[in-house]
């Protein structure tokens, strides 16, 4: 892996010891609009960037689309006269050019965009060179081999300058959050990536005011560099986003409630007995994967009677028996029952997958996962 770069993000976080802080309006609607929010983001004195969206193509034509080019002097006023560096969201090489005539200091990707990687290539091509920096926002669907691929076009077109925004992923599941944080992903690119910092969007990840702090806290417990979140002076008015932002007071109360915590600690104590507990950890992580060889053992014995008697690998009632059962046994345990559901489905896969090698006489290579219950 690429040990950390001098960057502009880098740099800041070693200057500030502290997250990333970067605000703004969803969308810059007029120049004064656009002064108020940033005279309110100056007071607090801790803000990074002052993001702003001027094109905003929405899902469906009609509604606000954003100010365009026009807008693009009201962010150079900005940082004229707060001294805060400006970012927007780019989607066509027309507007880097602008964006970067206008002196617009860091640039981000959306995640329509993110999903496109003959967008992401055209981007890069016109980025080149530039020594912008730019952040990636992962893509709408939860595909982090496309937020990877993003990031990748970049550097190989020689832009090191990178951070990753982490906005959440739509999903058709049920949810209080407008994107579904889907935490393991972000985290999975981080470790891909351990030299890009890695922010989090608690506005569009939640969607609502009132989620704002609890989604900023976790991402900051989880060791994200930075945070961006929505503001604007009358957000019950604003023409995009209006549930998801907040006043810049309101920022500031969030920001004072937020707790930071150490990634480590000189704690003598700390030390020997968080050295002592990691170690009982992997006992008991080399235990458990000793079970696992135990059972995929017994698993394949079993097949091999299924085998010997002409019996399919399928197998329902069996399966839905071990389902139901662990849950059980880990809810008397006071160990998440979802967690144990999840671990056994992966059980279960890889339990059809050697049965399947057993009764044909072939290593499976494809098609596992739909193959259905069978234990």
């Amino acid at each position: 892996m690429p040990a950390a770069a001098n960057t502009f993000f880098t740099r800041l976080l070693a200057q500030k010891g502290q997250p990333i802080l970067i605000a703004g309006p969803c969308s810059a609607e007029t120049e004064e609009q656009v002064m108020a929010t940033a005279r309110g983001l100056q007071a607090l004195g801790n803000i990074d960037l002052f993001r702003a969206g001027i094109w905003k193509p929405r899902t469906r034509p009609g509604s606000f689309e954003g100010m365009g080019a026009v807008a693009l002097p009201w962010l150079q006023r900005v940082k004229a006269e707060t001294g805060i560096p400006t970012t927007i969201e780019v989607a066509t090489p027309r507007h880097v050019e602008e964006a970067l005539a206008h002196g617009i200091d860091v640039l981000w990707i959306g995640a329509r965009t993110t999903v496109n990687p003959f967008a992401v290539q055209e981007l890069a091509d016109a980025l080149a060179g530039t020594g912008v920096p730019v952040m990636v926002k992962n893509p709408v669907n939860p595909d982090v081999a496309l937020w990877a691929g993003a990031l990748e076009r970049l550097e190989r077109a020689g832009i090191r300058d990178l951070a990753a925004i982490h906005r959440g992923f739509s999903t058709f599941a049920p949810s209080r959050y407008r994107n579904a944080p889907t935490w393991v992903l972000p985290i999975e690119l981080k470790t891909r990536f351990p030299h890009i910092p890695l922010i989090c969007d608690p506005s569009h990840i939640g969607g609502r005011r009132d989620l704002l702090l609890p989604i900023a806290q976790k991402a900051l417990d989880l060791d994200y560099d930075g945070l961006i979140i929505e503001t604007h002076p009358d957000p019950d008015h604003a023409l995009s986003d209006a549930e998801q932002q907040v006043t810049p007071q309101r920022l500031g109360e969030i920001l004072n409630e937020l707790k930071y915590r150490y990634r480590s600690s000189n704690n003598a104590d700390y030390l020997n007995k968080a050295e002592d507990l990691r170690h009982k950890m992997d006992v008991a992580d080399r235990e458990i994967v000793e079970a696992l060889a135990r059972r995929m053992a017994l698993v394949e014995e079993l097949a091999e009677y299924k085998k010997e008697n002409d019996v399919k690998i399928l197998q329902i009632d069996r399966w839905q028996e071990i389902f139901s059962t662990r849950q059980e046994w880990a809810r008397k345990l006071n160990v998440n029952e979802k967690f144990v559901a999840e671990l056994y489905k992966l059980i279960h896969i890889e339990s059809i997958r050697k049965q399947t090698e057993v009764l044909n006489g072939r290593p499976q290579v494809d098609g596992v996962s739909h193959l259905g219950p069978g234990l």
